[in-house]
């Protein structure tokens, strides 16, 4: 079923990962996607495993007000206009109480994870035919994140952006979010690496999360088979939240 057909979608922070994988989703639904990233090497890899006919790449930083110009001119000049954004690009550079965080950083990950989210919407929107978006929020917005504590609340500001916007831009664009548990991607590496065995134990799905499983739901989001659904934040956590509610 090709619900992406003759469908422009535009993926931040997809060189890898969860980017990728919703990528390689969309253009195997018929979408064409530009995708981005700060690796230009990752970034040339990831288009030609997804095929320079359908895909296309602009390397740079998600919070760069240049790069973000050059990737939506680019999606208009090269496939015609943007129907779908994914606002997948985040980053979390510490690790340790919030307390004795550096407030520089905390101010990175709030520019990258929240702002750079609204300016690419913006940006994609004034492009003229913007129908959807879905922004990547996490499980960690949603309580206390030991150790991750900053990149949490970043998440927790970004759920209530996807509502700011969906209420502002309806009833043209759609804007939800995502919130995964942890997936197995090179940033939450520290969350699991060399414990998988008692991560897991948290989970009712008895796993930890790949990339593919929340490309499905993103897909979903981003498509008309969620045509009255706006302003929402989905858990895809491998059951690890209603734990932690009982």
């Amino acid at each position: 079923m090709l619900r992406f057909a003759d469908r422009v979608a535009v993926i931040t922070g997809a060189s890898r990962g969860i980017g990728l994988a919703v990528a390689r989703r969309l253009v195997a639904e018929g979408a064409s996607v530009v995708i981005t990233g700060r690796d230009e090497d990752a970034l040339r890899a990831a288009v030609a495993s997804l095929g320079e006919e359908r895909a296309s790449g602009v390397a740079g930083k998600a919070d760069d007000a240049e790069h973000r110009a050059a990737a939506i001119g680019h999606a208009v000049e090269r496939f015609g206009g943007i129907d779908h954004l994914v606002n997948n690009a985040g980053v979390n550079p510490v690790w340790g109480p919030l307390i004795d965080m550096d407030l520089e950083a905390a101010r990175k990950i709030f520019e990258v994870n929240v702002v750079a989210a609204l300016e690419w919407t913006k940006a994609a929107a004034a492009a003229g035919r913007l129908r959807s978006v879905v922004n990547m929020a996490s499980i960690a917005g949603t309580s206390a994140s030991p150790n991750i504590a900053f990149y949490g609340i970043s998440k927790a500001a970004l759920v209530n952006l996807t509502m700011q916007l969906a209420d502002e831009l309806a009833p043209a664009v759609r804007v939800n979010a995502l919130a995964p548990a942890v997936v197995k991607t090179r940033l939450s590496k520290a969350l699991y690496e060399g414990r998988e065995d008692r991560v897991v134990r948290a989970y009712p799905m008895a796993r930890l999360g790949e990339p593919d499983d929340v490309a499905g739901p993103a897909a979903f989001l981003l498509s008309e088979d969620a045509a009255w659904v706006t302003g929402q934040t989905l858990l895809v956590d491998g059951g690890a939240s209603i734990r932690q509610a009982g």
